[in-house]
């Protein structure tokens, strides 16, 4: 039992690693953007653009994330995938315009797209449905010091030195993550015979990007309307297309006939909704406290720690409450409360206490954490093993897919705030309507919520461990 229980805390280890690396560059970047956009000689706004390139490189790629890991083995993936993030992020630091940048953080994307779903992959096939709560839960716990020493760290560092060090950072710890991977992870694969859905990846390629990239030029007066409304016109046919598509193949790249089980469909569902309102706070937050109020980097960085102070504090807490409560009600009063706390955000002001803001930023972390480890652990409650992957490159694509509609989401609003104002630039005024409409849109996910079974996902939280033929093996294969 010893060396099965070492080596999965050293896998939970190495995937924690993956997660502080990416957390901690999208959370470095948030508050250095401002900063980047003036050096390229560009508006913030249009700086969104190295959010959202980044998000669209993980839902084109993410989906293949799943077929990827059974054919290569998890090993060898994980590992490739840490070289390609790395090397993004040093592409990125050498970026001097804002194309440069954008293709950097697509290819970083690329690295990001394989990097922590096969991770999540290889934790589902070790740990038992019935202490999935827990590794959840404890797996990102080493993970979200990336957020709570990133946003002071990107402050820092914009502000005394030079933006283009907040990418070169992860390149110590990509080094340390492929030799832990190589040396700890097993070659885990599923033995299937299935080809590639070419037909398939090709289809949701244009679906995401005609969406994605309709919503983020929609209204910013960069491209002409007729070629926004083409976009969102042929990303949504290409998905239609798919849908249609995927009934036909025996083995379709997206499996959607697991929106049948019903936990799947709420997490998916459900989260799409919640992550979409919650996905804008990392553009909104660093944005209104740098443009609006003025602060610099590092004070902006030293306030919005504080959300993910909050998260990390929730670690401890989440399987108590999921056990007393269940996951009904935690996501159902949990999210409407992480709702309220970003509608409240619109109303920070310069002379604002920076006690209020931290209370406010502390206990919004709180509440969200506790709802992405509720939705992360669920969606996984009725899935069987050998459709795990199919299953991890789902949800995983439709987290990444939703942040990438919040930060476009909220640009978009805070564009159309500043233009009924009869203003040129964005006031403090404008972030009022963007967070209080994006509240609302996570505030939606309660009517899925809803709809669950009072005793959804009791599996994962019962005494009793789960039946034979759901249980994840703990012994992994080379």
């Amino acid at each position: 039992m010893a060396a099965p229980l070492q080596r999965s805390i050293l896998v939970t280890f190495i995937v924690a690693c993956a997660l502080f690396m990416e957390n901690l560059d999208s959370t470095v970047l948030a508050t250095a953007l401002p900063t980047i956009a003036r050096s390229f000689g560009e508006s913030p706004q249009r700086l969104s653009l190295g959010i959202s390139s980044y998000l669209f490189s993980l839902a084109v790629f993410i989906p293949i994330s799943g077929w990827v890991a059974d054919r290569f083995g998890a090993r060898i993936v994980f590992a490739s995938a840490v070289v390609i993030f790395t090397l993004g992020s040093i592409s990125c630091g050498f970026s001097h315009s804002l194309v440069q940048f954008v293709a950097a953080r697509v290819f970083q994307g690329l690295g990001g797209a394989m990097m922590v779903p096969v991770g999540r992959l290889v934790l589902l096939r070790t740990v038992p449905k019935s202490e999935l709560v827990n590794a959840m839960a404890y797996v990102t716990v080493p993970a979200l010091v990336g957020p709570v020493i990133g946003p002071p760290l990107g402050g820092f560092i914009t502000t005394y030195f030079s933006w283009r060090w907040i990418f070169w950072i992860n390149v110590p710890i990509g080094i340390l993550g492929v030799g832990l991977a190589l040396t700890i992870i097993q070659n885990v694969r599923e033995a299937t015979g299935a080809r590639l859905d070419l037909a398939g990846f090709a289809l949701t390629a244009i679906g995401f990007t005609g969406l994605i990239f309709g919503f983020e030029f929609t209204g910013r007066g960069v491209v002409p309307g007729p070629a926004v409304a083409g976009m969102l016109a042929v990303g949504a046919v290409a998905l239609a297309l798919y849908a249609l598509h995927a009934r036909s193949t025996p083995a379709p790249l997206l499996d959607l006939t697991l929106l049948r089980l019903p936990t799947f469909r709420a997490g998916v569902a459900g989260g799409f909704l919640f992550r979409a309102g919650i996905g804008a706070i990392p553009f909104l937050l660093p944005l209104m406290l740098q443009v609006g109020f003025g602060f610099s980097p590092l004070h902006s960085g030293l306030l919005t720690f504080a959300t993910a102070v909050g998260a990390l504090v929730m670690k401890t807490t989440a399987a108590p409450i999921l056990r007393r409560l269940g996951f009904r009600a935690v996501l159902l009063w949990t999210g409407l409360l992480s709702a309220a706390f970003l509608a409240s955000y619109g109303w920070f002001r310069v002379d604002t206490p920076p006690a209020v803001i931290l209370l406010l930023l502390l206990l919004g972390g709180f509440f969200r954490s506790l709802v992405f480890t509720s939705l992360n652990a669920l969606s996984y409650a009725e899935v069987r093993r050998e459709r795990m992957s199919a299953a991890t490159s789902f949800a995983s694509m439709a987290q990444q897919l939703s942040l990438s509609v919040g930060v476009g989401a909220g640009a978009l609003i805070l564009h159309f705030a500043m233009v009924l104002r009869g203003g040129r630039e964005v006031a403090v005024g404008d972030f009022t309507p963007a967070f209080v409409i994006v509240a609302g849109l996570s505030a939606c996910s309660s009517l899925v919520f809803v709809r669950m079974a009072a005793d959804a996902g009791k599996e994962l939280l019962g005494p009793r461990g789960p039946t034979p033929t759901e249980a994840a093996p703990r012994s992994l294969h080379p």
